[in-house]
């Protein structure tokens, strides 16, 4: 990806903002003890994939692979809290399949970023 000042345009970043408006859209509908525990971390989550996607985007190449490694390490994460609020039945089955195809959408996007950054 080359150097653009307009992160909102990126693909990634796109993807990320949506997945932010879903996960926020559903605070509401998940039960107040998950509310405040697990999905606030989901929250959280991708507000953190939002500014570093602002980061990797504005970096030079030496900081932007480190950047994207985090973006990774958090999407993980933020997979695995996803999982467990379903497996806790805090989220019904028709949210959870629309967050977990985003997800996994965002994590093959990252994937290919980190790849052309490798090389």
């Amino acid at each position: 990806m080359a150097y653009s000042s307009n992160v909102v345009d990126a693909p990634l970043f796109k993807k990320i903002y949506d997945l932010s408006q879903v996960i926020h859209t559903n605070y509401i509908k998940i039960p107040k003890f998950y509310r405040h525990t697990l999905w606030q971390q989901c929250a959280s989550l991708t507000l953190e994939l939002i500014r570093d996607m602002v980061k990797a985007y504005r970096v030079f190449e030496e900081e932007r692979l480190a950047t994207l490694h985090t973006m990774s390490d958090n999407l993980d994460l933020l997979k695995v809290l996803v999982r467990l609020t379903k497996d806790s039945q805090a989220i019904q089955k028709k949210p959870y399949v629309e967050i977990e195809m985003m997800l996994q959408e965002v994590g093959r996007m990252l994937g290919g970023w980190i790849k052309s950054c490798a090389k």
